[in-house]
């Protein structure tokens, strides 16, 4: 009996490890493009209910799929910018579809990925993740205010509640330690919400109206629609996500001491492949991933997988639970763009953290970082620039994240790979003169 409530435990804290990630995705998006409340807990609850899935797709480990270590999936955050610029180009519909089929893709290219990882050295994911996060901060500062078009914008209770939730975040991350420095975010959050309700601000319709227990269904948003651009767009997420899951697995073999083979890698990859099929089928998002977790686990000393799966059951048993998505939805919106402040900044961190290491020793680098973020910037900012252009090529123009990456990508091959050769010539001859000098 101890031990089972002792691995509850244990199991409940990697849940609050990642919960606010997992529901902070849904309110985002969902959010941008305009849901109903009733949407919007539906998409928090199934989001919640298939971050369980995912996981215990990836821990379990048979011959098809699953990397077989206590990894936790939940929605990539670099995924959350796109969805919003092809929600907002294509509607709803595309999302779905482009999720879907990035999902297949992800599942046909999972047994030779690990020959194509290197087209993604830290130079272009670092790129892709920077000019990521760089597109999300407007999202971020437009929620401070209370929300794009908000009657109330930029009033003084909602810059009091934002920079409220900002500040209670970084008192948290500097003085607290171990697992509450985790779950700072999610402390914010609830911090945030609860002075807002102190204030009266906090509409509970919502948790109201939700019924107590509710059955998913596939397609509740409708039927998938493909747009070439938005497919685009989510395999390159898709593809980036691949490389920061493929870190995490060695991560987390090194803390196992489980060795991992190409094979092991492949059923990873495919593991997150068919999660990411079943959130377009169910009409949630691409999953990959948490690192959060790694980190509890590094801390806790606590390994099994078993503690694991006891979070993804818990995920599934809530994500049939309304009433418990309702209560996120709640979060004033001036609450969430203090986190998203700290959560997408931690995002650009975590792209110039990856370029830190190669940019100083190259210019070659330098120079993919300087045109693949100026160029996803740009086009962000500006996306009329390419307007002129012929709608075959505007498929790698019109979405500055694509812009960048598929810059970042090609010249890194420029820079990187075809010299190479050339690059061995001139190291031999210098090697070979300095001999003759000798």
């Amino acid at each position: 009996m101890k031990n089972s409530l002792g691995a509850a435990a244990l199991g409940f804290q990697h849940l609050l490890a990642m919960y606010a990630g997992a529901v902070l995705v849904p309110l985002i998006v969902g959010d941008a493009l305009g849901l109903t409340p009733e949407q919007l807990t539906y998409l928090v609850a199934i989001d919640i209910l298939l971050c369980g899935v995912a996981t215990i797709l990836q821990i379990v480990n048979n011959r098809f799929f699953g990397i077989g270590l206590p990894v936790v999936l939940g929605c990539t955050f670099t995924a959350v910018g796109p969805m919003i610029a092809i929600g907002a180009e294509f509607g709803i519909s595309a999302i779905y579809g482009s999720i879907l089929a990035s999902g297949l893709f992800v599942v046909l290219i999972s047994g030779f990925f690990g020959s194509l990882v290197r087209f993604f050295p830290p130079v272009v994911t670092g790129s892709v993740v920077t000019i990521i996060g760089i597109t999300l901060i407007p999202v971020a500062i437009n929620n401070m205010g209370g929300g794009q078009g908000a009657s109330d914008f930029g009033s003084m209770t909602n810059i009091a509640l934002s920079f409220g939730t900002l500040l209670f975040i970084i008192l948290v991350y500097r003085f607290a330690t171990g697992f509450m420095k985790a779950i700072s975010i999610l402390l914010g959050l609830i911090a945030g919400t609860v002075a807002a309700i102190i204030m009266g601000i906090v509409d509970f319709t919502a948790i109201k109206d939700a019924s107590y227990f509710h059955m998913v269904e596939p397609f509740y948003f409708g039927a998938p629609t493909f747009e070439w651009p938005a497919i685009l767009t989510m395999c390159l997420v898709a593809m980036v996500s691949l490389v920061e899951s493929t870190g995490t697995y060695f991560a987390l073999s090194d803390i196992t001491e489980k060795k991992l083979t190409e094979k092991d890698l492949s059923k990873g990859y495919r593991a997150e492949g068919l999660a990411i099929v079943l959130g377009g089928i169910f009409n949630s998002f691409p999953y990959t991933t948490f690192s959060q977790n790694v980190g509890l686990i590094q801390m806790s000393g606590v390994k099994s997988r078993k503690i694991i799966l006891i979070t993804g059951l818990m995920l599934i048993a809530l994500g049939f639970l309304p009433k418990v998505a309702a209560a996120t939805t709640i979060i004033p919106t001036a609450v969430l763009g203090g986190a998203m402040i700290a959560m997408f900044g931690m995002v650009i961190a975590q792209g110039i953290k990856m370029l830190s290491k190669i940019i100083s020793g190259s210019q070659e680098n330098s120079m993919i970082i300087a045109c693949s973020v100026g160029l996803g910037l740009g086009v962000t900012v500006v996306p009329e620039l390419f307007a002129q252009l012929p709608s075959s090529i505007q498929i790698l123009t019109s979405n500055g994240i694509v812009a960048g990456s598929v810059t970042a990508i090609v010249l890194n091959i420029v820079f990187n790979m075809l010299p190479s050769k050339r690059k061995q010539q001139v190291r031999v001859s210098v090697t070979k003169s300095a001999a003759n000098h000798s």
